[in-house]
């Protein structure tokens, strides 16, 4: 067989983890590093998602069959979900060649029935078996990861999201800066040893290449602190290295992206290098666009926790951390969202946790609110065991408790802080619609969920003014309503009008202003619509 003969099916089953978003309107890296690599052995790549295939697109054959799937972060979403045991247990039969399951669902018992099953780093593994290699466990080398994702970027044409509402997300280093002191207990990523950088100029150039193949979006994202891209302190809390930042954010700037967004950042480097920091939430400030969020690794506020668990970062540094982005990204930008917040991650089930430890998390975030500071999402996870098992036990009943005080004592006062009701959202992607309600969400990092309490079209951008808040999600119209098209349904939904006002303004279509609007639905007759 030559070169020429070999064809690689790569079933893209979506891969959602703290290094690698890949559910839709996401495409990960990891999957581009795979199309890549195969190129780079020398093969044809045929790339397949899992939606096509629930679609019934059609299985092809191929010389070799790989699948990338698994979120090791579970989450909630809105319109697709990562490939499911289920699915891969039927999509086995139907695979060609020789087989290849990467992500976390690898270690699944569905898995069992491929030939390999990587853990490490599946582009590695599938170049080594097509030049011929034995296929174990590696870490892909600098000049093969650059390489590759070039070589892969071409497959973002094949996405059913491409070119909108598609986002990219693109790496900047692997590992931790932390890894000699081991890092935090339940992440592997400082079991990589220490942090190798891509250079500006190789993001940069995988980003441009991107842009030519239409993606309007990226967030640059898969690594442990962006804060701390650049530097090459391995001591303790890196000192963050503002030029190198600069380097690669002005450039991505001038590419004018209709989106583009970071990922997360060590709070603990933000607290004590808070100069250096601050010319980099600058930069972050000025070059990305708005609705931007540093994700803050806390984990937990029990000082006993974080000492057991090696944790990034106090309550103290956090909180200071807090504090300065808010102070530089707090500023509403062009498309409605603050330009820059914080987000927060908590973990329970780490070690050490007592029965105290919820209440000590809940106790620092009221002092958030308290200060009047803005955080936009706070994500709260039980601890997987990746990396170790944990000895703590987690009562659910009591963790489901936690979140619920979260949601409603936290998330509630904080959504109307940071979206007040009449705010008007930019540019929100209409995606799918559900008993009635139509939800969207502007592309990026955490995209607030949007219902618009109507049915309307889908799989389009439109301006929606806020007008109700949930707990994480919010309520609101098209912005400008169009009253002369909508429906009775859409109309009756307007905060106030109900359905005799709706009768009221479908009967004196066309309306030509808001000063007529307001004579008809001023009417004494309907007054108690």
């Amino acid at each position: 067989m030559t070169e020429t003969d070999i064809k690689v099916l790569l079933i893209d089953g979506y891969i959602d983890d703290p290094a690698a978003l890949g559910v839709p309107p996401y495409i990960s890296p990891m999957v581009r590093s795979v199309a890549g690599a195969a190129v780079d052995g020398g093969a044809v790549v045929e790339y397949v998602t899992i939606d096509k295939i629930r679609k019934g697109c059609k299985i092809p054959k191929a010389s070799v069959s790989v699948v990338l799937s698994g979120n090791t972060v579970p989450g909630r979403y809105l319109r697709s979900m990562p490939m499911s045991s289920n699915e891969i247990a039927n999509l086995i039969p139907k695979l060609s060649g020789w087989k290849l399951i990467g992500g976390s669902l690898s270690s699944s018992d569905a898995a069992e029935s491929f030939d390999f099953q990587i853990r490490t780093d599946l582009a590695a593994s599938l170049y080594d078996g097509l030049k011929g290699k034995e296929v174990n466990e590696r870490l892909r080398t600098l000049k093969e990861w650059n390489r590759w994702m070039l070589l892969g970027a071409d497959i973002v044409k094949e996405h059913q999201d491409h070119p909108m509402p598609l986002i990219a997300e693109v790496e900047t280093y692997r590992g931790c800066h932390r890894f000699k002191s081991g890092g935090c207990s339940y992440c592997i990523e400082p079991l990589k040893g220490k942090p190798l950088m891509r250079s500006p100029s190789d993001i940069l150039e995988e980003v441009a290449h991107l842009k030519e193949l239409g993606v309007r979006n990226v967030r640059i994202g898969g690594q442990t602190c962006i804060i701390s891209y650049g530097s090459e302190d391995y001591l303790g809390i890196p000192k963050p290295c503002p030029d190198t930042v600069n380097k690669l954010f002005v450039p991505l700037r001038e590419m004018r992206f209709d989106v583009l967004h970071v990922d997360n950042a060590n709070p603990a480097v933000i607290a004590e290098y808070p100069d250096l920091s601050s010319d980099i939430l600058r930069t972050l400030t000025e070059c990305c666009t708005p609705g931007n969020v540093l994700a803050l690794g806390m984990e937990s506020a029990d000082i006993n926790v974080i000492k057991a668990n090696n944790l990034n970062a106090t309550p103290e540094h956090v909180m200071k951390a807090i504090r300065l982005i808010n102070e530089i990204g707090s500023e509403r930008g062009e498309n409605g969202m603050p330009k820059l917040l914080p987000g927060l991650n908590l973990i329970a089930g780490l070690d050490n946790e007592t029965n105290d430890t919820y209440r000590t998390n809940i106790e620092f975030l009221k002092k958030i609110v308290t200060e009047d500071l803005m955080i936009r999402r706070i994500n709260i996870r039980q601890v997987l065991p990746v990396r170790k098992e944990f000895i703590t036990k987690i009562d659910n009943s009591k963790f489901k408790r936690y979140k619920q005080e979260i949601r409603e004592n936290i998330d509630a006062p904080m959504l109307k802080r940071i979206i007040p009701v009449g705010t008007v959202l930019k540019n929100v992607y209409l995606e799918t619609i559900d008993n009635g309600i139509t939800f969207g969400r502007q592309i990026g990092t955490y995209p607030l969920l949007i219902g618009i309490p109507y049915v309307t079209n889908v799989n389009r951008s439109c301006d929606v003014i806020i007008t109700e808040h949930g707990f994480r999600s919010v309520t609101g119209i098209e912005y400008p309503f169009p009253i002369n098209k909508a429906n009775m349904n859409a109309i009756s939904s307007l905060p106030g009008i109900g359905r005799k006002r709706a009768a009221k303004i479908m009967l004196a279509r066309p309306i030509k202003n808001e000063e007529e609007l307001m004579k008809v639905i001023d009417d004494t007759a309907v007054a108690n619509a």
